[in-house]
């Protein structure tokens, strides 16, 4: 596993759709229970990412992109996600996850996250500071290994003619 963390995630009867397993829509949740968890633990020197982010600066979701790999069905028992860092930019970062048993021998899930740091103020992106980088680079790891690769053909929409 990647540089990061691991939090439990129960399953909930209400996480359940129609179909018998976790819907779509829970798996964002179960994500933004991780990025809340990593942001709010604690960092070697004391404090946490949140802390560096301050009062008058806050983070936004730009992106998401998840694969689903295998149904999770409702259990007594916890899946995991695994949370970590796998790109820093100038006002942005991603972060890369797996949604799996403890030991990682099924992954339910993969996904990524892109976060934009802005200004309460403006609104405005605003660029990451070196104590933010730092923090960010203690839990650097490797990009998300999706199925199905960053460059995809345009194949035309119903509209444009797909026949």
């Amino acid at each position: 596993m990647a540089p990061g963390i691991q939090i439990t995630q129960q399953i909930r009867f209400g996480d359940i759709d129609a179909y018998d397993h976790v819907n779509n829509v829970v798996f964002l949740q179960y994500l933004e229970d991780a990025r809340v968890q990593l942001t709010y633990a604690d960092l070697p020197g004391g404090g946490t990412f949140q802390d560096l982010v301050g009062k008058d600066l806050f983070t936004l979701v730009g992106r998401h992109e998840i694969e689903y790999l295998a149904p999770i069905s409702f259990r007594p028992t916890p899946i995991f996600v695994n949370i970590w860092v796998t790109n820093i930019g100038g006002s942005s970062f991603d972060f890369g996850y797996t949604i799996t048993e403890e030991d990682v021998s099924v992954v339910y899930g993969q996904a990524a996250t892109s976060m934009v740091l802005v200004s309460r103020t403006t609104g405005r992106p605003v660029r990451l500071a070196d104590t933010q980088r730092t923090a960010l680079e203690a839990w650097l790891g490797d990009p998300v290994p999706f199925k199905r690769g960053a460059t995809r053909t345009n194949t035309p929409t119903l509209a444009e003619g797909n026949r």
